[in-house]
């Protein structure tokens, strides 16, 4: 399987990161990351990580202005691509067609191939204009996973909303993740 992580530069970059951790233990998983200069900065604001401990988590990393990269062609086959985290000007871009970084690239290319796209939204309070470019991302076929807080699961610790969080993106594949503990149903 073959998945692309794009980070934009909302915050929550620890996402990203985990979501890379949790790709990379699955077998026969091939990563292609692309980070922004946004998402770099967050994850320096956000974390005591440094770039270096992201990117060895990816097979590949891409600069975001390499718009000749191989993830920027329709051709070069994916199972999709997940945007975690996901910032208010990415989705606009991405609603928008504007397709001019790779990290939107990508994602417009998932679009027009019918691959899926997930996306993990991070802002609050949502604005007006926010939840209708969410809207407008589900109805052109996007995944929509923001980050909100669970408790069902016991879900106790920001590591524990974390792992329900990556459980739940990581699920729109078909894709396990022992942490994460699915709502269990009532008898």
């Amino acid at each position: 399987m073959r998945l692309i992580i794009g980070m934009s530069g909302a915050s929550g970059a620890v996402l990203g990161y985990e979501a890379l951790k949790a790709l990379r233990e699955i077998p026969k998983m091939e990563t292609h990351l692309i980070v922004t200069e946004g998402a770099a900065q967050t994850l320096r604001y956000e974390t005591n990580l440094e770039m270096k401990d992201l990117t060895a988590l990816a097979d590949v990393v891409h600069e975001n202005g390499n718009l000749a990269a191989a993830i920027a062609s329709g051709s070069f086959p994916t199972d999709g691509m997940i945007v975690i985290p996901c910032s208010m000007k990415t989705l606009a871009g991405i609603v928008s067609g504007y397709a001019e970084n790779l990290l939107l690239r990508a994602a417009d290319v998932c679009l027009k191939e019918g691959r899926r796209l997930v996306l993990v939204p991070r802002e609050t309070p949502l604005s007006p204009l926010h939840l209708r470019n969410i809207k407008e991302a589900a109805d052109l076929g996007c995944r929509i996973v923001p980050p909100m807080m669970t408790f069902y699961n016991g879900a106790d610790t920001v590591e524990k909303m974390t792992q329900c969080i990556i459980g739940k993106v990581l699920a729109q594949f078909g894709l396990p993740y022992a942490p994460y503990a699915p709502w269990p149903g009532r008898e």
